[in-house]
């Protein structure tokens, strides 16, 4: 497998696919996923001539399962390090839910101060923060992200199922078109991570707030969230972003979920082409 170790020991698996001199997309999965999440993205860029990059974030997927580091920071650093190490450059940056987050403070605090990124894309995601405070009384309250350190903790394997097989893709929704293999990958990527990562990343997607990260991102970026976004609604969130953003375009999706990056792949993937192409 293809893995770095990062400067606080943690090994972090990663997927390069293609061309080393083409343009380069990272992609930046969600939580509890992995990189696997990325699948119809990564095949379908890496067939119009891209290289494409994808990292399992400590303590998911096939990296390392540490007892720290499961914050912003960490993950902003993690991202970098992978970055640094394929030495990826006029890069577009790709974020879903959490790795949104990810990809805000990756971004702004070493992308660009570094010189490694053109564009970036918002899916779906956490910022500027998704937990009811005085700056954001829009936000969710504490309670609900409680509720989801105890399904974790009380049964985390059924609950990844729950999650996939309701809200995250709209499978609750009257009429769905309900995939039960997407439910399976979804379950099968969740359990493959740590709990412990799991359980202290709730934390981190929930409670902190990006609102300066947001602020400081100045290359083209592209913000995508479905208006029956279940998990992170967009009001609170990709409304917000193009607002804080200083060169944002926003797109709001009629009836999609928050997993619509693989329940309508091919109408998101079109798009992100055409910003990256434009």
């Amino acid at each position: 497998m293809s893995t770095i170790t990062t400067q606080d020991g943690t090994e972090i698996f990663y997927k390069d696919w293609g061309p080393k001199d083409a343009q380069p997309i990272m992609f930046h999965h969600g939580w509890p996923l992995s990189s696997d999440d990325w699948d119809a993205q990564m095949l379908f860029f890496l067939a119009n001539g891209f290289r494409v990059v994808a990292h399992d974030r400590r303590g998911h997927g096939r990296s390392a399962q540490v007892d720290f580091g499961h914050d912003m920071n960490h993950y902003a650093a993690d991202a970098a390090a992978v970055a640094e190490h394929l030495d990826l450059r006029n890069a577009i940056h790709i974020g879903h839910s959490t790795g949104g987050g990810e990809v805000a403070a990756y971004v702004a605090r070493y992308g660009i101060p570094q010189g490694r990124v053109a564009k970036a894309v918002l899916v779906s995601a956490v910022p500027p923060i998704m937990l009811k405070t005085d700056r954001y009384p829009g936000g969710l309250p504490i309670e609900v992200f409680d509720g989801l350190r105890s399904a974790v903790a009380a049964n985390r394997s059924q609950f990844f199922r729950d999650l996939p097989a309701g809200p995250f893709y709209g499978f609750n929704r009257p009429g769905a078109d309900v995939k039960e293999a997407v439910i399976d990958n979804w379950w099968r990527q969740g359990m493959m991570g740590s709990a412990l990562a799991h359980y202290q990343g709730i934390k981190a997607f929930s409670e902190t707030d990006q609102t300066e990260d947001l602020k400081a991102i100045t290359v083209p970026t592209l913000v995508l969230h479905g208006n029956d976004d279940q998990v992170v609604p967009y009001k609170n969130a990709g409304v917000l972003q193009a607002e804080l953003l200083p060169n944002a375009t926003l797109k709001i999706y009629e009836g999609y979920s928050h997993g619509m990056l693989t329940v309508n792949a091919e109408v998101l993937n079109a798009d992100l082409l055409a910003f990256i192409r434009g």
